[in-house]
């Protein structure tokens, strides 16, 4: 995403089940990310916690604009992999903020 003035970050934080991993990992590239970039999102980074408190995934992804944000969170497309990604995970949360490029966002 070229235009970070007008970009908006979803991130995504979520507790992976260590059980679940490698089935975790092929919704995720498999379904999810397919899926969001479909709705107008393109990933800008994944994080794994290795020692803290803080849930183990931390996963970005922007938009140019708050319409397509607005699109996303009334399409139930989006409420379904919610669902489908929580078979998976525990401590699901989701949070928009504005995108700046090359800074760490939480």
């Amino acid at each position: 995403m070229e235009d970070s003035a007008s970009g908006l970050k979803l991130l995504l934080s979520y507790e992976v089940l260590d059980t679940k991993l490698q089935a975790y990992q092929q919704f995720v590239i498999q379904q999810y990310v397919p899926a969001m970039q479909m709705m107008g999102f393109q990933v800008s980074e994944v994080w794994h916690t290795a020692y803290g408190e803080a849930p183990n995934r931390l996963v970005g992804f922007v938009c140019r604009d708050r319409q397509t944000v607005d699109d996303l969170l009334d399409n139930e497309m989006w409420l379904t992999l919610n669902s489908q990604l929580e078979e998976y995970v525990t401590e699901f949360s989701y949070k928009l903020v504005p995108y700046q490029r090359g800074v760490f966002q939480m």
